[in-house]
């Protein structure tokens, strides 16, 4: 994946920015406060067409300019899926538009690719990044939504029709538990038909198997990458696991044992997607009377967990900050491999403030996977994080109240 041309119009804290950007490693240098993270967020967003970062899309409009009645923040972006001259370039461009609506105000997207409007489940995937924030620390040590949203949004990109699934799984769901909890309201003659749960059923237990379906190949295919990294960044200290919990689990439990151990390595990926469904959609009928009665559906993707594990102890309760950091960076590092096995292209990394809390050891290692990164954005308050030689290798761009100079 080769980004050539990155324009950005009230975005974030950013007015006005215009740029080519060369392939390699770019240093984006500046003090706190001055944009270098919204390069990094918008960027990604063309990628997953969603905000990371943000609790609403309404954030990512400049605050000056949403006191107009009128405002656009604007995302623009040439690429190409391979940096070969005679690949197809193109164009992508999001819009996030913030207009006034009676007395208050609404806020809306818009999606152009190739200067055709499009829907967000047609493009995601077109465009592929991958991202570390600090804050994304929270998929290890939070709660297990934040692991499942990283899940999707890694599976939007590399696996067609994953993104639409979910969408369409969501809205299912939300059918199914309106039923749920009008069964569950009224009683006696005025008892609703149980029965009409069954379509629900079938829609939420075939979208549902292709979720864990794929969820469980890709937790698979990225724990094996994610091992040999994590063994190389800690010195052969630490062995690395990814234990997937799925809510409902498609595999039988072990004859005799009523819980499994937290470290317990089940291997999921030679079941097929029919079996899944078909176990799916008999656990729902066993949970019927239960889940009436809560009103909720109690299992399915939207309950899955994600635990990560260092030689056996949870890091997301163990873990020590250091040893989370270090987790999040290889589970990003095995995610550019996962993506170009998928796809066959690397996506774009982009590592913000990602040496402030390592030691010089895993600076030096860190530093040397990145050199062989087609295109990574790094950001840094401090330049002298840097080895030298490496930066002496890159293009440094520095930041200051949203102005870019090299």
């Amino acid at each position: 994946m080769r980004l050539h041309h990155l324009s950005l119009t009230n975005f974030r804290s950013l007015t006005r920015l215009d740029v080519e950007v060369p392939t390699g490693t770019i240093v984006l240098v500046g003090d706190n406060a001055q944009g270098k993270t919204s390069v990094l967020e918008a960027i990604f967003m063309l990628a997953t067409l969603s905000a990371f970062n943000a609790e609403s899309e309404r954030e990512l409009v400049n605050f000056f300019a949403a006191r107009e009645p009128l405002a656009v923040a604007r995302i623009k972006a040439d690429f190409r899926h391979d940096d070969r001259p005679d690949t197809r370039l193109h164009h992508l461009e999001i819009r996030i538009i913030q207009e006034a609506n009676g007395g208050t105000s609404r806020v809306r997207k818009e999606i152009l690719l190739d200067g055709v409007k499009r829907k967000t489940n047609e493009v995601v995937g077109q465009f592929n990044a991958v991202l570390f924030l600090p804050q994304m620390m929270s998929i290890i040590d939070g709660s297990p939504s934040h692991r499942r949203r990283y899940l999707d949004l890694a599976l939007a990109q590399v696996t067609p029709g994953y993104s639409d699934a979910l969408a369409t799984y969501t809205r299912t769901l939300e059918q199914r538990n309106a039923l749920l909890k009008q069964l569950n309201t009224y009683t006696g003659p005025h008892a609703g038909d149980q029965t009409q749960l069954t379509y629900w059923d079938e829609q939420l237990t075939s979208l549902g198997a292709r979720l864990i379906h794929a969820r469980i190949h890709a937790i698979h295919e990225m724990e094996i990458l994610a091992a040999l990294t994590h063994r190389e960044l800690t010195q052969g200290r630490e062995v690395l696991r990814l234990n997937y919990q799925p809510a409902y689990d498609p595999l039988p439990p072990t004859h005799g044992q009523y819980q499994l151990k937290l470290d317990d390595p089940r291997d999921r990926t030679a079941l097929p997607l029919e079996q899944i469904q078909k176990g799916f959609a008999a656990a729902l009928q066993k949970l019927r009377r239960e889940e009436i009665a809560r009103g909720v559906t109690t299992i399915g993707p939207h309950r899955d967990e994600l635990r990560f594990l260092s030689n056996g102890v949870d890091l997301g309760t163990y873990g020590s900050r250091g040893q989370i950091r270090t987790a999040l960076l290889t589970l990003k590092l095995a995610e550019v491999h996962w993506m170009h096995q998928k796809t066959g292209h690397w996506p774009v990394l982009l590592l913000d403030e990602v040496l402030a809390e390592l030691d010089h050891q895993r600076r030096t290692d860190l530093l040397t996977r990145v050199s062989t990164c087609e295109q990574a954005l790094m950001t840094t308050t401090d330049l002298n994080l840097f080895a030298p030689d490496f930066v002496s290798h890159t293009q440094t761009w520095h930041i200051k109240e949203g102005r870019l100079s090299s």
